[in-house]
């Protein structure tokens, strides 16, 4: 491998986690971790993030904008697909009949998917597409704050 290569990967992988966490979701880098979090009470948001172009340009920014919203859930975290692998396999375990996806996002009820956003539904789409279907999930399964 080429370390400028290595090095630059690095970079944007730190640039993905620090913009989805500034953003107020908490990073979940264990299969612990996600299992602590998503069998709690409540809703969760679950984004898997990734370093692909549709995840910067079109699902981290959805992520973020999402939040300017009434209703929200509980809890906003998010797993890093292709680098903390054991918690973005247990995280899909979650989303029973839902084929691996990323970027993503899953809205979990009390332990339970309701919904999923799939990459084909991000993907192609523009940012305010996305804004639109998260804040959907969140009036149909989140409480007023």
């Amino acid at each position: 491998m080429d370390l400028n290569f290595d090095l630059y990967m690095n970079g944007v992988v730190d640039q993905a986690r620090n913009e989805i966490e500034e953003a107020g979701y908490k990073q979940l880098t264990t299969a612990d971790e996600v299992d602590k979090v998503l069998k709690q009470d409540g809703t969760t948001l679950v984004m898997v993030n990734s370093v692909c172009g549709c995840a910067g340009g079109i699902a981290r920014p959805a992520a973020t904008h999402a939040l300017h919203y009434d209703k929200l859930p509980d809890r906003l975290v998010t797993v890093f697909a292709g680098q903390d692998k054991e918690a973005t396999q247990q995280a899909r375990d979650y989303f029973e009949g839902y084929a691996p996806s990323s970027p993503s996002f899953a809205l979990i009820k009390d332990g339970k998917i309701t919904e999923m956003i799939e990459r084909h539904q991000i993907e192609g789409h523009d940012v305010m597409n996305v804004i639109s279907q998260l804040q959907g999930l969140f009036d149909q399964y989140c409480e007023e704050r």
